[in-house]
């Protein structure tokens, strides 16, 4: 079989009409007529000029997207683009060379034409194609059983789909798989958006994390001082009601921000040493602690809490609407909804 790629029409679909009136797909990051024919190591200089803020996670990102198109698609391949608003998939195939089109606007002069021949109604897939089929990038293959299912259930575009009811009923999925289906999933869009939020976590420098952690704090309703005279040097964040240490409780707070090193009971004794039994004290790690270490903060006659990775997202969460812009602008979120189950 052909090779079966997806190519969304920009944003929420917006050039669905332009793809299929010019008979094409393509991209945007427009570096100009000099990118067909690049190499991906061009390609990634081009990028970089045009966009010099960008992190290597999505430098790569993008440029293996642009790649794909220029050189791993080719004529005869099967392509779809999302309609969403006829929530409908169309696909065509690929009908010629990539070329730059300068009579387009710039979110689709790299573009390769197409002959769009017919469609498969996003209602009547199954919830495993739905889930790949609605991956974010704008360029990427399907392959195997969910390339199969679409193209089984393709019409011509000339033909008059059932409605949706009676997609439902003619369907060899029942109704009650359907809605497992939509309770599942809430539940992996939300583990997903957990495990992205660590990640960004992880990604940030001690200097950072110290902004994070004493950022969350302010959120949570204390004034904050942070020493900044070394990345290991004890005592990392002072929180007290009113900043001077005069009113109770007096927060201090140590951060090590060592993903892949595990804080035992010696890490522990060493920052609660000196510490008075009136003193509240907070141990961030974000490579998280050893059974040793949670058996030592639990027998301390001095109040400490050990804060994980984990303990700390949920925290930026909870009190992500409080925070200064400073420190939104370290893990930016979006608040989204999704199906309740």
């Amino acid at each position: 079989m052909a090779n079966v790629w997806v190519v969304r029409a920009g944003e929420r679909a917006v050039y669905i009409d332009e793809f299929l009136k010019e008979g094409i797909v393509a991209i945007g990051w427009d570096l100009g007529p000099s990118i067909i024919g690049a190499t991906k190591t061009e390609l990634e200089r081009q990028y970089r000029t045009v966009e010099p803020n960008a992190t290597g996670g999505k430098v790569h990102n993008v440029v293996g997207q642009i790649d794909t198109f220029l050189h791993k698609m080719a004529p005869a391949d099967l392509v779809l683009t999302h309609d969403r608003e006829r929530r409908q998939y169309i696909i065509g195939k690929i009908d010629g060379a990539v070329g730059y089109r300068g009579d387009l606007p710039s979110d689709l002069r790299v573009a390769r034409p197409v002959k769009w021949s017919r469609k498969a109604h996003r209602d009547n897939l199954s919830p495993e194609a739905k889930n790949t089929l609605g991956a974010i990038q704008t360029v990427f293959q399907i392959k195997g059983a969910v390339a199969d299912e679409v193209l089984a259930k393709a019409v011509s575009l000339d033909d008059q789909e059932a409605p949706l009811s009676a997609l439902i009923e003619s369907s060899a999925r029942s109704l009650e798989a359907l809605r497992t289906a939509e309770q599942q999933w809430p539940s992996e869009l939300l583990d997903k958006a957990e495990q992205a939020i660590e990640d960004r976590i992880v990604s940030l420098s001690w200097q950072e994390m110290q902004e994070l952690v004493a950022g969350v704090l302010r959120a949570m309703g204390y004034k904050t001082k942070i020493s900044h005279s070394g990345p290991d040097r004890g005592i990392d964040i002072f929180a007290s009601p009113d900043g001077l240490g005069l009113q109770e409780p007096r927060i201090f707070v140590e951060v090590k921000h060592r993903p892949r090193q595990t804080m035992g009971s010696q890490e522990i004794r060493s920052f609660l040493g000196g510490r008075s039994e009136d003193d509240r004290c907070l141990y961030v790690s974000t490579g998280g602690f050893s059974k040793d270490a949670q058996y030592e903060a639990d027998r301390s006659k001095i109040a400490v809490r050990l804060l994980t990775l984990v303990d700390l997202r949920e925290l930026l969460v909870d009190y992500y609407e409080k925070l200064d812009e400073e420190i939104r602008g370290l893990v930016p979120l979006r608040r989204v909804y999704v199906l309740a189950a």
